[in-house]
């Protein structure tokens, strides 16, 4: 059992780190990056709009959601509540829609809409990218590496680490700090994001939080109304976050904080 105060010992092969760490470190950057190129072949790409009115419905959003989420940049009070008027007003009328006689009717079902089949395609493309390589690792070290113990972290950690941090060894006294081979595997899945950002681009489909999140899509950063969506509904609720935002600019005062903090100090 350890002791309260006494740090833990453990004699480990130095060969663990030629014969695990580097190879499931190796593997997982390797599998990233051929996540990312085959992300990159089998996405198809965004198809633009087909007619002006289809455009403006999609810019329109856009234009929506980056003044609610950027007018406290540079927008003073008066330039803000011009747009906001103009924005809520559009968006309560239905004048950026490109259909707006449908307003009220049900949305396409996507089962049936072309787009619809292909969007709900390219997610499937996008699960099985993410699962299928996961699935082969993990089956790769339960078979060859479970229940080593192959490093230990510098820094202190509390319990709750534990389950986490020593998946695949059932010892109960064993210190928090030390590292088995699963759960490196765990550490480099969520860990590695710089790496395939220094390696890939901001940008790439190796990201496994962007693709969670739905991120990596290309076709959900070029067309913000998805198959299934009722653009009303997205335009109303819009509408209702611009008219309870309440305006704040960072320029405002700029002069007294500059004067204050370039003044000269009083001897």
């Amino acid at each position: 059992m350890a002791v309260q105060g006494v740090e833990q010992t453990i004699l480990r092969d130095p060969a663990l780190f030629y014969w695990i760490l580097f190879p499931i470190s190796v593997v997982m950057i390797l599998t990233g990056i051929l996540r990312h190129y085959a992300t990159v072949l089998m996405n198809s790409p965004p198809k633009s709009a087909s007619t002006l009115a289809e455009s403006r419905e999609r810019l329109a959003l856009l234009r929506v959601v980056n003044l609610r989420n950027h007018a406290s940049a540079v927008l003073n009070r008066e330039s803000f509540e011009m747009r906001k008027n103009y924005m809520v007003s559009g968006c309560r009328n239905g004048a950026f829609l490109k259909d707006p006689n449908k307003r009220g009717q049900p949305p396409a079902n996507p089962m049936t809409d072309p787009a619809g089949m292909e969007a709900m395609t390219g997610m499937l493309k996008g699960n099985m990218m993410m699962m299928i390589p996961q699935t082969l690792i993990m089956s790769w070290i339960n078979a060859f590496f479970s229940g080593f113990v192959i490093l230990k972290l510098p820094f202190p950690l509390t319990i709750r680490f534990k389950s986490m941090l020593q998946s695949g060894v059932m010892t109960r006294d064993l210190d928090v700090r030390w590292v088995s081979s699963l759960s490196w595997y765990f550490l480099n899945l969520f860990g590695l994001q710089s790496v395939f950002g220094f390696i890939l681009g901001s940008d790439n489909a190796a990201n496994q939080m962007a693709q969670q999140m739905g991120m990596a899509n290309p076709a959900a950063m070029a067309n913000p109304l998805q198959p299934g969506q009722d653009p009303d509904k997205l335009y109303q609720n819009e509408a209702e976050n611009l008219e309870v935002m309440e305006h704040f600019c960072i320029l405002d005062g700029v002069e007294d904080r500059i004067l204050r903090n370039f003044a000269p100090q009083s001897i």
